[in-house]
């Protein structure tokens, strides 16, 4: 069944009226090409502090584009504004300073259309710098209006879903936009300087590795086989280390089929970092310096506010092992608690919930969750992580039972994954085992079993130090935003 056609508005019809009437004036609706020698953030800091009497007597003609954002019409003269990508600039615009053809062509302007001006710098009676406008050209004619309120709807969803018109609307928005590539080129930056490499591995995977996720699954025709969407580069990764690369990192998208909410979204982008002859500490002192380079570019400072918390990455980050942080919080000592029988009492008894393929591991990972984790505001990093919910990390030597792993929390969310990668293919072929073990069980998020990164890992992979981040939960705590969707220029929606 065909779909209805919308019915146009009175303000639609009339600015497709405008159409032919551009067309008899000789003028392109939907224009062409325009060469610009500056944009508006630039006018304004290099002549904001000059004098009415140095504007005058200046002989450069300067020449902007944008859209307009404000038009004050006054018969045979007018003031507006324009917006290009670094901010709103002042026009006015005289008959007899462009002609009366070209006024013409002003006047069939509207809010929304996106135009060039060409002229000379002046000043109001206020003392806003402003561009006399010697010459106008119509570029694109805008068929629908702007909001007149957009940024403040009630419907805060169709920001996300008409992401141009909030870029277009909202100046926080714009910021954001702008700041991501900035601080993803400052990790890249850092990342270089310490002589890392950034690589590119396949989205398409043939076995579910790397994480514990529930995976996208998509079907190779030519193949006649299903393949993940990956959930996380590290496999791939671990393998350039063994071939010898040392130093590498992939900045990505990633793929988890799961719930979305303000820090969640199914495709995300991940970083990872893998650097041979590391290891936990190697990765501990990369993450701070990391860090406190990025909130001092893009804040001037280490202090960030955050989801309502005044949060400082400038001290060392305070360092406490999974098991010491759910004794502070219950009085309970899993270090001393040997069995998982007696793991699964203590859950009952403190109405942590569990699940069938639960073992002692999983219990204190549980406790955790219940009673820590929204705890933790003040950058900390949690290590010694139960083996059984760390399928790729080493074995701590003094207890084997747990792991060499931390994860970074900030207001109480974690932003990143850290091992000392475990290189040992036996026991790694034993962990994957016992994942596979857990997936029969129900864990639809164990990890399989991957004979290729365990033929890789016969050949000998060095010691390693290896992390992973979130890139959008970096962006949000970085520029102080509550949501993933405002981070992520078009994030995943429901339907309407």
């Amino acid at each position: 069944m065909e779909q209805k056609q919308r019915k146009l508005t009175d303000q639609e019809l009339a600015r497709r009226a405008k159409l032919p009437r551009y067309e008899e004036l000789g003028v392109a609706p939907f224009g062409h090409k325009f060469d610009r020698n500056t944009v508006a953030v630039d006018v304004t800091k290099k002549y904001k502090d000059y004098s009415e009497e140095q504007l005058t007597e200046m002989e450069e003609v300067l020449i902007l584009a944008g859209r307009i954002r404000f038009i004050r019409k006054m018969g045979k003269a007018a003031f507006f504004n324009i917006q290009d990508k670094t901010g709103m600039f002042q026009c006015y615009i005289r008959i007899d300073s462009v002609g009366e053809e070209n006024y013409k062509v002003f006047k069939l302007s509207d809010l929304g259309d996106i135009v060039g001006v060409e002229g000379k710098l002046m000043k109001t009676r206020t003392g806003e710098l402003t561009l006399r406008v010697s010459k106008f050209t119509h570029l694109t004619k805008a068929l629908k209006p702007l909001p007149e309120k957009f940024h403040g709807l009630t419907d805060v969803e169709e920001r996300y879903r008409k992401r141009y018109l909030d870029l277009i609307m909202n100046d926080e928005a714009r910021r954001i936009a702008f700041m991501r590539p900035k601080i993803i080129r400052d990790i890249q930056n850092y990342l270089d300087k310490k002589g890392f490499t950034e690589v590119e591995t396949s989205i398409l995977q043939s076995i579910l590795g790397g994480a514990a996720a529930r995976p996208f699954v998509t079907h190779h025709n030519a193949l006649d086989k299903d393949f993940y969407l990956r959930i996380a580069t590290e496999l791939s990764l671990k393998k350039l280390i063994v071939g010898g690369m040392e130093r590498v990192y992939e900045i990505g998208r990633a793929f988890r089929n799961e719930g979305m909410d303000t820090t969640h979204n199914p495709e995300y982008t991940s970083l990872e970092i893998y650097q041979a002859y590391g290891d936990l500490q190697s990765m501990i002192e990369l993450t701070e310096e990391m860090f406190r380079m990025i909130a001092i570019d893009v804040t001037g400072g280490t202090k960030i506010t955050w989801l309502g918390n005044e949060i400082d990455v400038g001290p060392e980050f305070r360092k406490a092992s999974m098991v010491e942080l759910v004794k502070e919080k219950t009085g309970i000592d899993f270090a001393a608690v040997t069995s998982t029988e007696e793991a699964l009492k203590l859950a009952a008894e403190n109405k942590v919930p569990v699940e069938k393929h639960f073992t002692y591991g999983h219990v204190i990972n549980a406790f955790f969750e219940k009673y820590v984790e929204d705890s933790l505001i003040q950058p900390t990093i949690v290590y010694g992580h139960p083996i059984e919910i760390t399928p790729l990390a080493r074995k701590d030597e003094k207890d084997p039972r747990f792991t060499q792993r931390f994860e970074l929390y900030i207001g109480c969310k974690e932003f990143c994954n850290a091992y000392t990668e475990l290189n040992d293919p036996i026991d790694q072929r034993e962990r994957f085992e016992s994942q596979a073990k857990e997936r029969a069980a129900g864990n639809a998020e164990a990890n399989e079993i991957d004979e290729s990164f365990l033929d890789a890992l016969e050949y000998g992979l060095p010691p390693t130090g290896g992390i992973g981040f979130g890139i959008d939960r970096m962006i949000m705590f970085f520029t102080g935003t509550d949501s993933i969707r405002d981070v992520i220029l078009f994030p995943t929606m429901k339907d309407r």
